[in-house]
């Protein structure tokens, strides 16, 4: 498992988008698999799942990422999991971390650290 968390501020929608074309164009094989949207009051969630596959590891690696928010403050986190050929503990999770890599490089690129 890879975890990639970061607290950001702007526009809802726009970083959304911006997240879900990173993590795609990231892999020639990752996809989309499903997504959910709501709002609670005013804040706003939205949730994505994506997978691809590992050509390292020779299996397939999903991400999870969820966004929220209220106005411009927002909360991005993204979990990768699989990946792993092993029965009862994990080795080999470098496809995990690649996977994660294209969003995190995305993020740390339009909003660096201050």
């Amino acid at each position: 498992m890879a975890k990639y968390e970061r607290r950001l501020t702007g526009n809802f929608h726009e970083v959304l988008l911006m997240c879900e074309e990173a993590i795609v164009k990231g892999s020639i094989s990752a996809s989309f698999e499903a997504g959910s949207d709501f709002r609670v009051g005013e804040a706003r969630v939205s949730v994505r799942v994506y997978e691809r596959f590992s050509y390292l590891g020779g299996n397939r690696v999903s991400l999870n990422m969820t966004l929220a928010g209220e106005g411009n403050d927002l909360y991005l986190s993204a979990i990768t999991s699989g990946g792993s050929q092993a029965m009862f503990f994990k080795i080999n999770t470098i496809g995990e971390e690649n996977f994660l890599n294209a969003l995190k490089k995305e993020i740390e690129r339009k909003f660096p650290y201050r």
